[in-house]
């Protein structure tokens, strides 16, 4: 009796149209909407919840595609997340050359498999801003729809610090958690700063208002914080109230370019920069310098690429702005510390904390997942499933040095060269 091949699984099936699409061999296993598998069995479970994911990559064969199939909750990942994601990473950067696919193969498995059809709407969590890049009204907007998620949510993935930049862990013992970092974080930037009792700090981009409560408490200046958004000035001011500093500690909701303040001792921008862009930095540069005093100091704390993805063939929307930072720029800290100086600035420190942020990111994907009922039903499915992904994505990045992170100390000297400098380092790195 002639033998007969039985016919591949839809798991499998849908592993050889990927692979066809991608052109690259699937790392992981797949496991699809009726219950069978194909792929190593030894690796992370690609699941294949509904056809629309499918047809998401056929449009958007890249980055973007398995972001909105991710989001909308029509592919998951089982397993150790961490390793998926890894093994996905490749797939991530990839946007093959249409010449290189083999589209009778391509779209014979699409019909198979009942996937042709138009392009689905993306998740309603994807971002979309208008009007000119980085004037003051696009600006907010992007503030806005980043940080005006809730500030319950944030609670629940930042902790009780509220502080949403990289921490600074200067202990590996148990008891010494992500708290501890984050004020050590805090404390490490007012050092860095120098900071005396009835010094003015301005703190541009100043989030929760941690940084700038902090340096009033246990530093005795008086501080200045701005913010684009209004959830997080509602949350900071109340803070400030809560926390006996209302005398010393202003929160408003302000753009950088109408500042008339100065002069400050003092300035700190801590997760700002990458906001404001590479283009019109210099001009931010110039305004801080200008709110400065002579001997004043500047701490900007800031995400630098380290190495540039593979080029694609066409420009492409990343997950990274479509879902959570739209218009976000990441320099590398040489084009950082150049513009600096071309405002005005004598840089005298740079301080890379790249592993820091990565086990900082690790905590956040933790807590969150910790309470994931709770941050779905304070936000939604798609937007918990955006800050899940992005944020391990991003500690994978630091631990594998595709992104850095540094704190940059520079100084505005007087005419005279005088800086006010401390001699040495220890004067400020515990």
């Amino acid at each position: 009796m002639p033998t007969t091949t039985p016919a591949p699984s839809v798991a499998a099936k849908i592993k050889g149209l990927l692979e066809s699409l991608l052109q690259t061999l699937m790392p992981v296993r797949l496991r699809a909407w009726d219950g069978s598998t194909a792929g190593p069995e030894d690796a992370p479970t690609l699941i294949v919840r509904h056809k629309r994911a499918l047809r998401r990559l056929m449009w958007q064969p890249n980055e973007l595609g398995l972001a909105r199939a991710y989001v909308s909750g029509e592919i998951d990942l089982e397993g150790d997340l961490y390793d998926a994601l890894n093994r996905l990473a490749d797939l991530v950067w990839r946007s093959p050359d249409i010449k290189d696919v083999p589209l009778r193969t391509v779209v014979t498995d699409a019909f198979k498999l009942g996937i042709i059809g138009t392009q689905p709407k993306p998740p309603p969590e994807e971002m979309q801003v208008t009007g000119d890049q980085h004037s003051k009204r696009r600006d907010k907007q992007a503030v806005s729809q980043h940080y005006d998620v809730g500030n319950d949510f944030y609670r629940i993935v930042l902790g009780e610090s509220m502080v949403y930049s990289c921490a600074y862990w200067m202990h590996d013992e148990a008891d010494y958690g992500l708290a501890d970092a984050q004020r050590d974080k805090l404390d490490l930037i007012c050092r860095k700063l120098g900071l005396k009792p009835g010094m003015r700090l301005l703190d541009v981009g100043c989030g929760w208002g941690s940084l700038a409560m902090h340096a009033a408490k246990h530093y005795g200046v008086q501080a200045l914080g701005i913010t684009l958004s209004g959830e997080q000035a509602d949350y900071a001011r109340k803070a400030v109230a809560e926390a006996g500093l209302t005398g010393q500690v202003e929160i408003r909701i302000q753009d950088y370019r109408d500042l008339d303040d100065g002069p400050f001792d003092a300035i700190s921008s801590v997760g700002m920069a990458e906001h404001v862009g590479t283009a019109p930095y210099l001009d931010y540069a110039k305004i801080l310098h200008r709110q400065l005093k002579p001997g004043g100091r500047l701490l900007n704390h800031q995400i630098g690429r380290l190495h540039l993805p593979p080029k694609q063939p066409h420009e492409q929307r990343s997950f990274i702005d479509a879902y959570v930072f739209p218009d976000g720029e990441l320099a590398p800290i040489g084009t950082t510390v150049t513009l600096l100086e071309e405002a005005g600035f004598e840089v005298r420190d740079v301080h890379a904390l790249r592993e820091h942020y990565a086990r900082t990111l690790r905590a956040w994907v933790a807590n969150l997942e910790s309470d994931w009922s709770t941050a779905v039903r304070l936000t939604s499915p798609g937007r918990a499933r955006v800050w899940r992904l992005y944020m391990a994505a991003s500690a994978l990045a630091f631990e594998q040095a595709r992104i850095n992170v540094n704190q940059v100390l520079a100084v505005k000297s007087h005419r005279d060269g005088t800086s006010e400098m401390p001699p040495t380092r220890g004067d400020y790195l515990a």
